[in-house]
Formats: C-alpha cells, sequence, structure tokens
C-alpha cells in the first residue's frame, strides 16, 4: 500500500498520507513521496491548488512516527530526519500556487507543522488539534514554529507552543490559524467547495498574486529561523528528558 497518494480531480492536487493505521505519522518514506508529489503538483498547469490531508477520519497527521525515528538518539542523527522534512515544509510553504491544510482529523505535532506551512487551514469543526511537542521535550523541528509566527499573532504562536496542548477547531478558529471550519456535509466535498471561489480563476492569476504575497516575505530570514529551529530540535533530541518522554509514550501506549 503505498503511504502517500496524489490525486487531481476539479483541478486540485490531492495528497493523501495513507497511514491511517498510525495516524498517519511521517516516516522517511512518506517524507519521500510528499516531496515527489509537491514538485509534480508545482509543474503540472492542470493543478491550480493543493490540498493535503490524511486518509480516514480519525487523524490529519499525528507527526513524526516516533517507532520508525526510535532509533535516532544522537543530535546528528535528529538532524538529519528533521533536515529531511524541513526542506518538504519549505517546499510547502514558498510552493507557487495555493495550498491548503484539509484537518479531517486530530492534527498534533508535526502534524499542525505541515497545516502551518499551507496558505489554507480548512478543519471539520469537532477536531482538535495542538503543538504537542514540548510533552515530549523537544521543540517543533520541522520549521513549523517559524511558519506558525506567520500565519497567527506571534503571541498566540507563542501560547500555542508554550502550552504544548490541544484546541478544539474553535479555539484555533478564534487564534485565526484556521480559515474555514466544515460543519455538516462530506469534509472534501465541503472543501472543493470552498476552494472553488479560487480554482474558478486561471492558474496565472493566482500564482500571480502568491507571488505578490512571497514578494512581501523577508524570505532569507525565514529560510534562516527555519534552520536554526531544525538545530534547535536536534539539540533537545538528544537529551535524556526527551529520551525519558519517548520512553513514557511507548510506555503508555502498550
Amino acid at each position: 500500500m503505498e503511504k502517500v497518494l496524489y490525486t487531481i480531480e476539479d483541478e486540485i492536487g490531492w495528497i493523501t498520507i495513507n497511514r491511517p493505521e498510525v495516524r498517519n505519522a511521517v516516516d522517511f518514506e512518506v517524507m519521500e513521496q510528499l516531496e515527489e508529489y509537491i514538485t509534480q503538483a508545482r509543474q503540472n498547469d492542470k493543478v491550480k491548488v493543493l490540498v493535503i490531508r490524511g486518509a480516514g477520519n480519525r487523524a490529519f497527521c499525528a507527526g513524526g512516527d516516533l517507532r520508525a525515528f526510535s532509533g535516532l538518539k544522537t543530535e546528528r542523527q535528529a538532524h538529519i530526519m528533521l533536515s529531511r522534512m524541513g526542506e518538504v515544509l519549505k517546499a510547502l510553504f514558498f510552493f507557487p500556487k495555493p495550498t491548503a491544510a484539509l484537518i479531517n482529523g486530530t492534527a498534533v505535532g508535526g502534524g499542525c507543522e505541515i497545516a502551518s506551512a499551507c496558505d489554507v487551514r480548512i478543519a471539520s469543526a469537532n477536531v482538535k488539534m495542538g503543538f504537542v511537542q514540548g510533552t515530549l521535550g523537544i521543540t517543533t523541528g520541522w520549521g513549523g514554529g517559524t511558519y506558525l509566527m506567520e500565519r497567527v499573532r506571534k503571541l498566540d504562536a507563542l501560547d500555542m507552543l508554550w502550552s504544548a496542548g490541544k484546541l478544539t477547531a474553535k479555539q484555533a478558529a478564534d487564534k485565526g490559524f484556521l480559515q474555514y471550519l466544515i460543519k455538516d456535509g462530506d469534509i472534501h466535498t465541503e472543501c472543493t467547495k470552498y476552494l472553488r471561489r479560487y480554482t474558478e480563476h486561471s492558474v496565472d492569476v493566482l500564482m500571480a498574486y502568491k507571488q505578490v504575497y512571497l514578494r512581501s516575505l523577508p524570505f532569507q530570514e525565514i529560510n534562516t529561523r527555519a534552520d536554526e529551529e531544525i538545530k534547535t530540535c536536534a539539540k533537545l533530541w538528544e537529551s535524556e528528558n526527551h529520551h525519558h518522554a519517548v520512553a513514557a509514550f511507548f510506555n503508555n501506549s502498550n
């Protein structure tokens, strides 16, 4: 079974993290396939908008697959993994067309980082989400903290990061993290309807406005901040605090 799926429908590219058995957690293979499909969507003029979602209805993405990464003990080992996914998120954040995260289920940790890298976040009204990395003794490690600061007020971003807790969809919307809540109907259908406001226009127009937005950003500064964020997480990854937290997580899961 493919861990990531890619389809084009209604001029929207749909990238689906297809690991519902582990709440769509990310491993190295997922990273590789995400990068491949993001590149395909960028190069295809038939794709006007790119959407990231998770398979099933339980989870959008649970972040990094702790079991897959359990062998990473040192700062250097962690940095290799974090940088790999960091490049995927950079490709999303600087993508030349509109991007959206369809949060169809719980989004935690790196799942919220992926959502932060997208331009628009659309969610089912009953989901919960949170930057819970702090509970594992680490920080955001894929650049998501940097991108969050560009999406909501900085003090609201700090509150979300410091608390390391989960928000309801309404709470996330009140902070400006979510742009649209789906209360009724099929989430895929309602997302398509919402994005039709974009896709009814030419891809050239959409890309032109995206460039207006991207040119308004301090490109090098954001890149540097994301890189430093990854380095910080890698250092914390090596700590006993993190390793104890991961061991406790596995004990509670068994």
